[in-house]
């Protein structure tokens, strides 16, 4: 099976392209970054370079082909910016993707969504696929959502979507190390008598997802798995124990839940009029604030998949033995 990875120079995109070149699968990468297409590129593994929001990449990546599958892992994951550059990569990129796939004839195409397309201020235990979606959260949610819908409406590619939770692990740029960024500077929300709990997922048990749904039969395909580490962690704890692994403790500062988002609203109102990032958003908040758990049956029945990494086991392959 000759595989392309798009977003290959980012976090997950990097860590899937290795594993399977470890494994000896053939595999081709894309991404923009080319300092990280040259590190690729040096450990052996194909490169080309495309940006997917241009059209011209189609041609680019066809002639690089012909593939036998496609993982998307490309996307603007952020929790603010102008909904034009959220369309731009994650619907615009979504679609030229899956004409790469269309034109090269292939068999399976895995696409990485988000949680987050499900996401509401509420608590939300063992929420299932198929739970009725409410009002994206923000840009980032309703762009993953609509890109969704174009895969589901590809099925000549056999798409299989994934929403893999809180992806974490040693080289992220994104998750812990930004909220090891804000813990340092100020105290955190203690909301709702920190009473938030949520389940987040190390990077290798991500990629050995992806490599299920590379694997899976067509029976699995044109369906949505929820992936996850499988353990809902009080969100005081995941931040504690992130925080004493960097050397330091955080400092909590209890807050009023409605209080607290209404503000969160007015900031994110005002950060949208001067086009600068707000300190705090209503997701991140809601983060916060409420018990969230995702449903991992299907992945289970459908894949036969499982997460295997605690996170225990996952803060040591992150920060190394804890001291």
């Amino acid at each position: 099976m000759r595989v392309l990875v798009t977003g290959a120079t980012g976090f997950l995109g990097g860590a899937l392209i290795r594993s399977l070149s470890r494994e000896g699968r053939d595999v081709v990468g894309t991404g923009r970054s080319g300092a990280a297409l040259a590190a690729l590129e040096a450990e052996g593994i194909r490169t080309v370079a495309a940006d997917l929001s241009d059209p011209a990449s189609l041609a680019v990546l066809t002639l690089a082909g012909p593939f036998d599958a496609v993982v998307h892992t490309a996307a603007l994951s952020s929790p603010f910016g102008p909904l034009a550059a959220f369309r731009a990569a994650n619907v615009a990129g979504t679609a030229q993707a899956l004409a790469v796939a269309r034109a090269c004839a292939v068999r399976r195409f895995v696409q990485i969504s988000s949680p987050a397309v499900a996401f509401a201020a509420r608590d939300q235990i063992n929420l299932s696929e198929t739970a009725p979606l409410p009002a994206p959260i923000n840009h980032y949610a309703r762009t993953k959502r609509e890109a969704e819908d174009l895969v589901l409406d590809t099925p000549e590619v056999g798409p299989i979507i994934l929403r893999p939770r809180g992806i974490y692990g040693a080289g992220d740029t994104a998750l812990l190390p930004r909220l090891l960024r804000v813990a340092k500077g100020r105290p955190l929300p203690m909301l709702r008598g920190g009473e938030a709990a949520i389940d987040l997922t190390h990077v290798d048990d991500v990629v050995s997802a992806i490599r299920a749904a590379l694997d899976a039969p067509e029976e699995a395909e044109r369906a949505v798995y929820n992936i996850s580490g499988g353990e809902m962690l009080s969100v005081v704890e995941i931040v504690e124990a992130a925080c004493e692994r960097a050397g330091f403790t955080p400092r909590w500062r209890p807050l009023p839940w409605r209080g607290a988002m209404a503000v969160a609203r007015f900031v994110e109102f005002a950060a949208r009029l001067r086009g600068h990032e707000p300190m705090i958003t209503p997701y991140s908040l809601a983060l916060f604030a409420f018990r969230q758990s995702l449903d991992l049956s299907r992945a289970r029945e459908a894949l036969g998949w499982q997460p295997q990494i605690s996170f225990e086991e996952g803060l040591r392959r992150t920060f190394g033995p804890a001291p």
